[in-house]
């Protein structure tokens, strides 16, 4: 089997068997020289993969990040011991921040700066579709196994143990602590979701927020929030781009949306945020990141889960603050969050399936088992990382220490719970 001699140098902890067409078995990984296929594994619980086909398993080994998650979809790649979250953490893992040296990514590898350039590029009438492939999905899809505010980005585990609605709550008040919210500001959301960040702020403090997004489906659910919490005096949703806005806002905050503004188009979108804030204004940015330099988005990810998106290396972020003219005012590298936010979103999604599985089909369902699997291994063994920016146009624009985040009250509550 091809795809065996491919990840036959790879596999070193773990143990990995492939079943191919016929009787053909390769095991690969601990115990795999002298032990029998049913030898206890050394390092984690044994998984076994069956592949279809001999053309199936040809695809995977030219480019497994393209053509796993199709085979897995399409029933051609079956995980008969494990969960596909096994494979994919066996793998993970194993290559770290690698990627498989697969016969496509050197030919991806002659063209990455042109591919990059396409990939990225996010005009609005393009980030409009791009946002309506993943976004407007069913609510009843996202309800099932986000919390109940529907926060749809890494969450904030203050302790180990913290539920999911627990975490949720914890990355609201963190990054309300960040804006330094005083009475009478306008403050801007870019890329609001369902609302929940928008109306806590408005909770906050006596403040109007405006919240903007480009999906159809989640402005309905934010605007009917903002009715039923008697506050739509104070929070406003807007179907709208980041570059359409006029006005000056004192605080502006962005979570989960950086990751679909496109390479080519980072020193426009610190340009707006200049442009948007007060003198005295501070802006905070929430987004994934990547730990080993520039790259590309998984092409399974970029064709069925985030056509347009990528995770930017800071070394790519930091430059188009610097040219905006802004000042780096705070940088907080989240480690595992995201992974443990991913957990969770996996289980309630498994607990969920058949009436996921009601709302599409059996395909879909195994496409989004491989993307929160896929997702959780590139944050617990891959370098992804969440990062908060908070950024502003004065040098005093925020305090000269991050006291301010946490009182001392708080502060002794929180190490009070870490003991």
């Amino acid at each position: 089997m091809l795809l065996a001699r491919l990840l036959a140098p790879l596999v070193r902890q773990g143990r990995l068997t492939l079943i191919g067409p016929g009787v053909r078995t390769a095991i690969l990984g601990e115990s795999c020289v002298s032990a029998s296929p049913d030898a206890p594994p050394v390092n984690g619980r044994p998984v076994v993969v069956r592949i279809a086909d001999r053309w199936t398993d040809a695809k995977i080994a030219f480019d497994p990040g393209r053509y796993a998650g199709e085979a897995y979809m399409d029933g051609r790649l079956v995980v008969e011991e494990g969960t596909i979250y096994d494979l994919l953490a066996l793998i993970a893992r194993n290559a770290g921040t690698e990627a498989v040296a697969a016969p496509a990514e050197a030919l991806r590898g002659c063209f990455t700066g042109a591919l990059r350039r396409l990939h990225q590029a996010n005009p609005i009438a393009r980030a409009r579709t791009n946002v309506a492939h993943h976004y407007d999905l069913s609510h009843g899809l996202y309800a099932r196994f986000l919390d109940r505010d529907m926060q749809y980005s890494c969450a904030y585990f203050e302790r180990p143990d913290m539920s999911l609605e627990a975490a949720q709550a914890a990355k609201k008040r963190h990054i309300v602590r960040k804006l330094l919210l005083r009475d009478g500001q306008r403050v801007l959301d870019i890329g609001c979701g369902w609302g929940g960040l928008a109306l806590d702020i408005a909770r906050a403090a006596k403040v109007d927020v405006l919240g903007i997004t480009l999906s159809e489906e989640q402005l309905g659910h934010a605007r009917r929030r903002a009715r039923e919490a008697g506050l739509e005096d104070r929070v406003r949703f807007e179907l709208a781009d980041y570059r359409e806005l006029a006005g000056t806002f004192d605080r502006i905050v962005s979570v989960g949306m950086f990751e679909h503004v496109g390479r080519p188009h980072y020193d426009a979108f610190f340009g707006r945020v200049r442009d948007r804030l007060t003198s005295d204004g501070v802006a905070l940015v929430h987004s994934i990141g990547r730990t080993d330099g520039p790259g590309t988005t998984n092409p399974w990810i970029r064709k069925y889960i985030f056509p347009g998106g990528y995770a930017p290396a800071l070394s790519e972020t930091l430059p188009s603050i610097e040219r905006a003219g802004l000042w780096l005012t705070d940088i907080e590298i989240l480690r595992l969050h995201y992974a443990e936010t991913l957990r969770h979103w996996r289980a309630r999604f498994a607990a969920n399936r058949d009436a996921i599985a009601a709302l599409y089909d059996e395909r879909f369902c195994r496409m989004w088992e491989f993307y929160l699997a896929g997702s959780e291994c590139a944050f617990r063994f891959q370098g992804h990382i969440v990062f908060q920016a908070q950024i502003a146009r004065s040098i005093d624009a925020v305090p000269p220490t991050r006291g301010y985040m946490y009182p001392s009250s708080d502060a002794r509550a929180v190490v009070a719970r870490a003991s």
